[in-house]
């Protein structure tokens, strides 16, 4: 269960004998999540060996401890902040290339009428796009095998837009510079950008647009990250671009959620590759205390034999709201010389096929 810190401020202000008192209300919120377990994992090398291990990332969802605020302003506008730092639970070590808000770093103002402005370290659109038809989610058997980028969709140096009239939300990001960090690794790729000799450098923009009802939506997003001197995946140019257009989308019959979509992406660099990352996946509640969940998904790289498919099936067993115990199965073939982990900061031979088995517990408050 949340805890929550609340306040109230009130001031008298007396001027020319007339009397007025102005009431702000604010209130802030510290949560978290701590997710971890063991796993055991084949042909981790090219000799085919396997390994059995902690989970150095993920389990369902990425542990985190987070505060946020919101002041009321008057007349429907409020002020709000975030700050979310991610965190290795085996270890004690900080997630996000080492940031101490690696996950969220942002203050901004809603409006009921004219949306929500944020700035700061955010998530952008393509991570919000995929929030609901991403069965998996950012878990150790998910997307993110496929796609490292997808489960560190954030931006450095932001400015964010969104707002929702009805069912249809539209919204958008522009960075500055994308990633400030240098520590290595998908979550920090050293593109801090803001460089007067070099304005493209590091830049980014994403755009949403989704339409959701209480039993099915829609969305698409599209995604630019510039590149830059230094910057990591070898886009050391701000002439390079990583493009991804995404299209999804979900329905729910009873306890039974079934979500889909693809991902689109362009490398733009000396040699440009296009990849194409489709997945499907459904969601049952068998009890209040059951959850089972699968998912497919296949990564084609165009006009390459070096393909991969991924396939997972989980189980859930909520102990309580706040506390689960998990199981997972994950199988990925590839073909070629792909040479995709079927676990999240793993690794497989090229062109062997992985199976992983993993099983772990997950508290939040």
């Amino acid at each position: 269960m949340k805890k929550r810190l609340l306040a109230a401020v009130s001031a008298g202000l007396c001027l020319g004998g007339l009397g007025t008192e102005a009431m702000a209300q604010s209130s802030v919120t510290i949560y978290g999540i701590i997710d971890t377990g063991v796993e055991y994992l084949n042909h981790t090398n090219a000799a085919g060996q396997g390994k059995l291990r902690t989970l150095p990332l993920t389990g369902l969802l990425p542990s985190r401890i987070g505060f946020k605020g919101v002041e009321d302003l008057g007349g429907g506008m409020r002020a709000f902040f975030n700050l979310e730092s991610g965190f290795v639970p085996t270890t004690g070590g900080m997630g996000q290339g080492n940031r101490l808000f690696g996950r969220q770093s942002n203050v901004g103002l809603m409006d009921p009428t004219w949306g929500t402005f944020t700035l700061g370290r955010q998530y952008n659109m393509t991570a919000i796009s995929l929030i609901a038809a991403d069965i998996m989610g950012p878990a150790n058997h998910g997307l993110s095998n496929m796609d490292s980028y997808l489960p560190n969709t954030r931006s450095d140096n932001a400015l964010g837009y969104m707002n929702k009239i009805g069912n249809t939300t539209v919204g958008a990001t522009y960075s500055f510079g994308r990633d400030t960090s240098a520590a290595g690794g998908p979550a920090a790729t050293n593109c801090a950008g803001e460089n007067a000799a070099d304005a493209q450098a590091c830049r980014q923009w994403t755009a949403l647009i989704k339409y959701d009802t209480a039993t099915w939506g829609v969305a698409t997003a599209y995604d630019t990250l510039r590149g830059g001197a230094g910057a990591g995946n070898l886009l050391t140019s701000s002439n390079y671009k990583d493009n991804r257009a995404s299209f999804n989308g979900w329905f729910k019959v009873g306890d039974l959620k079934i979500g889909g979509g693809l991902i689109a992406r362009h490398l733009q660099r000396a040699v440009d590759i296009n990849y194409n990352l489709w997945y499907l996946g459904a969601s049952y509640a068998l009890t209040p205390q059951w959850q089972v969940e699968g998912q497919v998904a296949h990564l084609d790289t165009r006009n390459s034999p070096d393909d991969s498919t991924l396939g997972t099936a989980r189980a859930i067993y909520f102990l309580s709201k706040r506390t689960s115990l998990y199981a997972s199965y994950a199988y990925i073939k590839n073909r070629g010389n792909a040479a995709i982990a079927v676990s999240s900061g793993s690794t497989v031979g090229v062109g062997q096929n992985q199976s992983s088995v993993m099983a772990g517990i997950r508290h939040t408050f």
